[in-house]
This record gives structure tokens, sequence and C-alpha cells, in this order.
């Protein structure tokens, strides 16, 4: 395999060629044409784009991503359609879903699911969001995605960390923790916030998204400050850290939209060497996911 650290400006071409057969976005966010796939939230914190999933993939192709989690729209709250129709054009050991779930899903709608290629739930805490869960809720959804064998994702800041800790603690499946916690506090990494995390890390159902680094960042591209960060993190759980893309990256905070690219380039900044790459790419998604083992590319 090629130099994995290379990461210099003149290498943004080649990316594609410096990724490991099977390597897997463990996020992205699809939207199609309203007329079809209508607006659910009726307060949505932000206007859905034209993002379809021939869209995510043409830019899969470019930087060399070969499989694929959805994750369900926070717009289309609970109406899984569109997730569910983007899995179906995918071939099963091509792509994931991940589904928000409440009281209002029911029994027969999570079997479809299971069936349909999700294998999570994700859970949104940040009050800009709009769909917050109560706890009580919660409970009853933690209890009925554990019966199919998912798992948890978690959506929260380090306040939101803080205040589900003893929630958390109880809940006793695979727990992954959205985008590094979301450490950026308008000035710096927050430290206490990260030592916090590592120390959930320490349980071996806890696992940890190396994505959005640009966001946690205070020094704007490349993203030095956010370095250390993912670091720590596959230090702490190796075999626990995922990446995703989060495209088609809503709300990059008035800025311009990163290049999936240079994200990559982020990511390989805080992995050691080639096996660690294969470890979050490749293998540690095969197994969260239920994906067979890549084959090699000729």
């Amino acid at each position: 395999m090629p130099d994995l650290q290379n990461t210099g400006e003149g290498q943004k071409a080649d990316i594609a060629s410096r990724l490991p057969a099977g390597s897997c976005d463990c996020q992205i966010h699809v939207y199609d044409d309203p007329a079809r796939y209508p607006i659910r939230h009726a307060k949505p914190s932000y206007e859905a784009p034209a993002a379809p999933l021939s869209a995510a993939l043409a830019m899969h192709r470019r930087v060399g991503l070969e499989r694929v989690v959805i994750v369900q729209a926070t717009v289309y709250r609970t109406d899984h359609s569109l997730l569910l129709a983007s899995l179906a054009k995918l071939p099963a050991q091509q792509a994931r879903g991940i589904a928000i779930i409440d009281d209002t899903v029911s029994d027969a709608d999570l079997e479809r699911l299971d069936a349909g290629g999700v294998r999570g739930a994700r859970f949104n805490f940040q009050q800009r969001l709009g769909v917050v869960p109560s706890i009580e809720s919660f409970r009853r959804s933690v209890a009925r995605v554990k019966e199919l064998g998912w798992f948890i994702k978690i959506f929260a800041g380090p306040g939101e960390l803080v205040e589900l800790e003893s929630e958390l603690d109880r809940c006793d499946l695979p727990v992954v923790l959205d985008h590094m916690g979301q450490l950026n506090g308008g000035s710096g990494i927050d430290a206490a916030g990260l030592r916090r995390i590592c120390a959930m890390l320490q349980r071996d159902d806890r696992w940890i998204m190396l994505s959005n680094g640009h966001r946690i960042s205070a020094t704007g591209y490349p993203w030095d400050d956010a370095v250390p960060v993912g670091q720590a993190y596959y230090r702490t759980a190796p075999d626990r850290c995922i990446w995703g893309s989060d495209w088609p990256h809503i709300g990059s905070r008035g800025g311009p939209m990163p290049d999936d690219a240079d994200l990559l380039k982020l990511l390989l900044r805080y992995l050691p060497d080639a096996h660690a790459v294969e470890n979050v790419l490749v293998g540690n998604p095969q197994r969260l996911f239920g994906f067979e083992p890549a084959p090699a590319r000729a």
C-alpha cells in the first residue's frame, strides 16, 4: 500500500489509490424529490438540499470509498421511505442504514427496517434539531432495538453527554458517539470533554466516530488542532473507531463546504500506520454493521 501518511496538498488527486479495499463511509445523509419524500419536521433547523444517493456515490468513486451507511436525516423524522428506497438500490454488502426511532415506530416498521439493512438507531440530543427524545421514550426505544441486535448512535456535545452519562451507563448494547463528541466550544478544543469521552471509551462496547474534525477545529484548514483529538481517540479505542464523511455537510457554519478528499486526508493524520487505516475504514465497520469481509482489489 502506498504511503498513507503522505497527505500533502499535491496528493489530493490520488486519495482513492491510498484507501484499502472495502473502505466504508459510515455516515451520509440523502435528500431527494420533496414531492415523493416530503419534509416531516414542522420546524426544521435547516433547509434540505438536493442531495440524492447518486451524487453521494459519485463522490465515493472519486475518493475511493466502496461501502456506505445512510443515516436518516432529521427533517424526515421517522418516515423512513427514502432511507429504505436508497438502501434497496444498493447490494446488501455495500450498504447499511441507521434509523430514527421513537414510540410511533411500530414493531412491523422495525422489522421492515431490519430487513432493509438498518442496523442502528440514532438519537439526537441537541436541542437545535428539535427531535430530542424524552428519557422514557429513549429507554423504550433502546430496549426495542436491542432485541434486533442493533446498536445506538448518540448525537450530543460534551454538555449533553454529561447529562446523559448515567443514562448511557444503563445501556448494555453498543453505543456509538457521533462526530468526535462535538468538542468545539468556539475557542479551541474542549480538553475536559475529551478526557470525559476517552473515559467513556474504556468500555468495550463504546465506539466513536472520527468524523467532522473540521467542525471541532478552531484554527481552520487544514484543521491541525483536530489531529491530537483524533489521535487520542484512536489510542484509546483502536478497534472501536469508525469514520464518516457526513456528506452533504449540512450546516457548515457559514464557511465553504469541505472537500471530502480533504476530510479523508485529515482522518489519515489521526492514524499511525496502514493497519490503523484498515481498522477504521474496513475492519471496524465490518464488525459493527455486519458486512462480509471485503474482497481484495484486482
